[in-house]
């Protein structure tokens, strides 16, 4: 057994983990456990761990000074020296005694769902707003960790290592520190929300639709913005691929450009430090004129996953628990249909062709994404009037601008003007194109 000295040594990528997902009686979900535990091992696969063996502990009762009962705990350790496993990881949120009891019992490093998540973020984060929400939340988590029996001399719990390796830094015994640095933290975040605004208003007036990819993590958001982009967003089948925001320019029917944003994946039990962090990047899906609703429907839990992200959206104001949101719309692209077996295909290809604001597709292959982008075109032109316009012939940036952007019902000569020979055009704009026809 590794011996108390070396719980605070370095564990890495590669480490061998036990994963273990309580299943707590007094707090059913709605969710499978198996489910939760599968979910548990991508976690821990998406930051390159190793894991050695996972199992679901049922808890009758919760201890405060462990979470398990000591049976269980002896199990836990057991296993750690059947499987040679450095690492075990617990699928819940563990309190700071719990986590120090379990190491010393286990004679292990211990870190719970919270603690995983974040360190994932910290590895992915790649832009500078997304490294300062990512040490924003640490800084948060770590500090409850700082428990008085813990010294300055032991490595802290946090920062960017949970997992120990380069970044791993001293507990700074004063929390006054920790506090003064959270605080110029969310200064410097208020001024990346700022800057954002500003860019969103930019954008606003251009004015191009936006359209929010939102789901589930690894329901292929980023798959789909590549395939409808041609961008080269990281798009693999992890958990969090995709942590900063990207948005790229698209062309649909009848939408010269529309901008298209990939957004962070969602997830249940998502640690409330990251929930309060990543705000400001969830902010474009609230100014987004069409969410896409992303999911992995040959996931097993699909259901439970679609559940999670209207809570998301509907704590951002876009939705009501229900998932109807005006004037926002809503819709649901049902990825991985090449996933399905042909009989569940079928099944839910009639419910898809009743129901208008369901879209079945397969990024991958690109089946069905035509007809996305169709029906992306139909909903953001569907707004659009009729304008009779008399303009100059010579007025050809303008005239080639309408051909471009609208639906020129008609183009005629209309005779002399006080500006010389002039046309008449009869076109169909929506109310974002007219405005900007009317800035040229």
């Amino acid at each position: 057994m590794i011996v108390d000295d070396d719980i605070e040594g370095e564990v890495t990528r590669g480490a061998r983990a036990l994963v273990v997902c309580p299943d707590i009686r007094a707090q059913r979900r709605e969710d499978d456990p198996e489910a939760r535990l599968e979910e548990a091992k991508g976690l821990a696969l998406a930051i390159g761990i190793v894991v050695a063996e996972a199992f679901i502990i049922p808890v009758r009762e919760v201890r405060p000074n462990t979470l398990f009962g000591e049976g269980q705990v002896q199990r836990i350790a057991s296993d750690c020296e059947l499987h040679e496993a450095e690492l075990v990881i617990v699928d819940g949120a563990l309190s700071p005694i719990q986590q120090r009891n379990l190491e010393e019992k286990i004679g292990r490093k211990v870190i719970d769902r919270t603690g995983l998540i974040l360190e994932i973020f910290g590895e992915r984060a790649a832009t500078a707003e997304g490294r300062l929400q990512v040490e924003l939340a640490h800084l948060d988590y770590q500090a409850s960790r700082l428990v008085r029996s813990w010294t300055h001399l032991e490595r802290q719990r946090g920062g960017f290592g949970f997992l120990g390796g380069p970044g791993e830094t001293q507990i700074e015994a004063d929390r006054r520190l920790i506090r003064d640095r959270m605080a110029k933290l969310r200064r410097e975040l208020e001024q990346v929300r700022k800057t954002r605004e500003l860019h969103r208003k930019r954008r606003g007036r251009a004015p191009w639709p936006v359209i929010a990819l939102v789901g589930y993590t690894n329901a292929g958001k980023s798959t789909l913005f590549n395939r409808m982009t041609g961008a080269d967003v990281m798009a693999e089948d992890l958990l969090f691929a995709t942590l900063d925001p990207t948005m790229r320019a698209v062309t649909l029917p009848g939408i010269e450009k529309a901008i298209l944003s990939d957004t962070v994946g969602f997830i249940s039990d998502l640690p409330t430090q990251l929930v309060a962090a990543f705000r400001a990047t969830l902010e474009e899906v609230t100014a987004a004129d069409i969410v896409l609703h992303v999911r992995d429907i040959a996931n097993p839990d699909t259901a439970s996953q679609k559940k999670q992200v209207l809570q998301v959206l509907a704590d951002l104001g876009v939705t009501d628990e229900e998932g109807e949101g005006e004037p926002t719309t809503i819709l649901e692209v049902w990825n991985k249909w090449d996933l399905l077996d042909p009989e569940m295909r079928e099944e839910l290809a009639g419910i898809a062709e009743n129901d208008d604001t369901v879209m079945p597709i397969s990024a991958i292959t690109g089946e069905g994404v035509d007809a996305l982008r169709e029906k992306l075109g139909a909903k953001l032109t569907e707004g659009a009037r009729r304008h009779s316009l008399m303009l100059p012939a010579r007025d050809g940036a303008r005239i080639a601008w309408l051909h471009a952007h609208g639906e020129v019902l008609s183009d005629n000569d209309g005779g002399e003007g006080s500006d010389g020979p002039m046309r008449h055009i009869e076109v169909r704009l929506t109310e974002k194109e007219w405005g900007r026809f009317e800035t040229l």
